[in-house]
């Protein structure tokens, strides 16, 4: 996985993330909004899902199967914990 790669999208959802050159300094911030954002590989789905789960709004996430492909059950786990997850199998 290339470093870095799900930043802009956890940018998007308002994370205050900047790149440097061997790592990333992550700054809190009030709050994440939602916003439609595509995984490109198991640990940014993760990272994205469970970014969406704090963020105001709802948030898409696309091409789920990298998350489905690493985690057993993923969203039936998180609806379990009270996460409204409602999944499109025309996205995978």
């Amino acid at each position: 996985m290339s470093p870095g790669r799900a930043t802009p999208k956890l940018q998007r959802l308002g994370a205050d993330i900047r790149r440097q050159t061997t790592a990333s300094v992550v700054r809190g911030v009030g709050g994440l909004s939602g916003a439609p954002v595509t995984a490109s590989d198991l640990r940014a789905s993760a990272a994205l899902v469970m970014a969406g789960l704090v963020a105001e709004g709802t948030t898409e996430v696309h091409r789920m199967y990298h998350l489905d492909r690493g985690y057993e059950a993923m969203a039936e786990r998180l609806e379990s914990l009270g996460a409204a997850v409602i999944q499109d199998e025309e996205d995978d």
